[in-house]
């Protein structure tokens, strides 16, 4: 008999793709678009993601051009934008804002990589309650006759094997972005 651990690779891959999407919202002081994605507005009478009002580019390096589709939304887009604790320089034109990233200071940057390494064990122990739900479920199934005592040990390696390799790659894009933010 085989276990299906289809559950358990589909589980891992949502807590890798949670832990990108956090990854991506840590600046490393380089201007880059993603990073505006989890700033919302108060707008037309609600709460709208800003990529959802406007079009943001990539002037520079260090700037970004937000362009709201209705220049009305500009004021909204502006205290959005200075509400946020990303600590972003914004200057407001006639029709866009342009939002400037500073230098880092190496205060910042050590902390940034405090929330990297934060964000890593989060994915990790998300990973070990899938572990343990999974192994809970092997037991009960040899518990209950449906598979071997060597079965069960045979998918408790395979469990684990499979635990490691989501581990690594999550440990691999921490210390990329680990380097990042030391470096840039």
């Amino acid at each position: 008999m085989n276990y299906d651990f289809a559950v358990f690779k589909k589980r891992g891959e949502e807590i890798k793709e949670w832990f990108d999407k956090e990854l991506s919202g840590i600046r490393t002081g380089r201007a880059t678009p993603v990073i505006l994605d989890g700033i919302f507005v108060e707008v037309y009478g609600s709460r709208m993601p800003i990529n959802q009002l406007a079009t943001v580019t990539v002037d520079d390096p260090r700037t970004l051009a937000v362009i709201p589709w209705d220049s009305s939304a500009i004021k909204n887009v502006e205290k959005a934008l200075h509400n946020s604790d990303l600590g972003l320089s914004v200057n407001v034109g006639d029709s866009s804002i342009r939002v400037i990233f500073p230098e880092l200071t190496s205060e910042r940057r050590e902390s940034l990589v405090k929330i990297v390494r934060q964000k890593e064990e989060q994915a990790k122990v998300s990973l070990r309650n899938e572990r343990e739900r999974v192994w809970d479920d092997i037991q009960k199934k040899q518990q209950s006759s449906e598979i071997t005592e060597d079965e069960k040990f045979r998918f408790k390696e395979e469990l684990q094997k499979n635990l490691e390799k989501f581990t690594k790659d999550i440990e691999e894009k921490a210390d990329k972005k680990e380097e990042e933010v030391k470096n840039n």
